[in-house]
């Protein structure tokens, strides 16, 4: 896949135990990225963060919480995101979505290519 110079960054903000489908909704992010074509997602576990309802979640020793904040990251062509943004803003009932151009400098497989 060749993506072009200029992309687009979708982040999306949610809970660790925030559900979709019978599946942590992270996961149900990713999958449905997949399905969509998109050029990759990942997702980052945060240590401590606190939302709209400022109730803070911390991985802390004396306050573990099940529900630490997650973040859905995804690059790709703005085109596709766009269009891949109405799928997850059902799924969505809390968190925040952020969307900003990128410039893409290279993406790789790892397999050896043939050509220019």
């Amino acid at each position: 896949m060749v993506l072009p110079k200029e992309g687009s960054l979708l982040r999306i903000f949610i809970g660790e135990s925030d559900k979709h489908e019978g599946m942590a909704l992270y996961e149900w992010i990713v999958r449905k990225a997949r399905e969509q074509g998109l050029a990759g997602a990942t997702v980052l576990r945060g240590l401590e963060g606190f939302g709209a309802h400022s109730r803070v979640h911390t991985a802390k020793i004396l306050r573990l919480s099940t529900d630490l904040p997650i973040v859905v990251e995804i690059v790709d062509s703005l085109e596709k995101v766009e269009a891949f943004l109405p799928a997850v803003d059902g799924a969505i009932r809390e968190g925040l979505a952020t969307l900003e151009r990128v410039q893409i400098r290279l993406y790789r497989s790892g397999t050896e290519q043939t050509g220019s």
